[in-house]
């Protein structure tokens, strides 16, 4: 074994490229508090990756189905203050620009178009969101592809604050 403290990690144990193994090496030993900390994070963090992807999956759902359901107050609750959203031929800047421009969608009593998540990824720290997939037409045939970036309130809730999406290529 390499020169080390007693208790104590070594360089070239921290090396260790499997991670299954690794993992075996640091339970055999007894480790001081920090260690153990730093071990439990590390093993931690695909949980709360995963937790987070979910939470904007969830947000994304429910910011569509509040479209489904023609719940323009609850649809709009969701825009952050400084949203942009890609329009066809115009980018709207701001909540109460896309409130304006939106609202014309509001005003048939079917939705019409209807769009789902199929990719939702987040970044390290957790605090943005990135969500994409599939808009479908009132008869479900896919015309285009939802893209948006979600970001992460202190209270725990998303905003969304860029969208936009592209048509299907004929």
């Amino acid at each position: 074994e390499a020169d080390c403290f007693p208790n104590s990690f070594c360089v070239c144990q921290l090396m260790i490229a499997d991670r299954a193994c690794f993992v075996q090496h640091l339970l055999m030993k007894p480790l001081p508090a920090l260690s153990m900390s730093l071990l439990f994070l590390v093993l931690a963090l695909p949980v709360f990756a995963a937790d987070r992807t979910e939470e904007v999956r969830a947000t994304e759902v429910a910011f569509a189905r509040a479209f489904a359901d023609r719940d323009a107050k609850k649809f709009f609750s969701y825009l952050a203050a400084d949203a942009q959203f890609l329009g066809h031929l115009k980018t709207m800047h701001g909540k109460q620009e896309v409130i304006t421009s939106w609202s014309e969608f509001f005003k048939p009593a079917v939705a019409p178009f209807r769009w789902q998540p199929e990719r939702v990824v987040i970044n390290a720290a957790g605090g943005l969101g990135f969500s994409s997939g599939p808009v479908f037409d009132e008869a479900g045939v896919q015309i285009g592809t939802f893209t948006s970036t979600w970001t992460r309130q202190s209270d725990g809730s998303g905003k969304i604050l860029f969208d936009g999406g592209s048509a299907c290529p004929t």
